[in-house]
């Protein structure tokens, strides 16, 4: 009889492992998936930004060629004004 309690204990550390085993086990999982989640979130607050910064770019460039034209008609009338200065004086 006294190998009874010993199957018994056994059997029970058994148990218990498997079942600490599937918590270990369930609880990783799940820790993955919040880790996943929140990193595809942080890829998308990514994107996002990048989105934003790239159509910030675009109205640069576009700024930039205006500011060229603005430029250009500029010089154009220097260009102007110091030709009449050299044909009067």
């Amino acid at each position: 009889m006294t190998h009874g309690p010993a199957l018994a204990s056994g059997a029970n550390m058994t148990a218990i492992s498997i079942s600490v085993g599937i918590i270990f086990i369930v609880g990783a999982v799940i820790a993955v998936v919040v880790w996943s989640y929140f990193r595809l979130q942080s890829h998308r607050a990514d994107a996002v930004a990048m989105a934003e910064y790239r159509k910030l770019a675009e109205e640069a460039v576009a700024n930039q060629q205006e500011l060229r034209t603005e430029l250009a008609k500029l010089t154009e009338h220097v260009q102007a004004v110091e030709q009449l200065m050299r044909d009067v004086g």
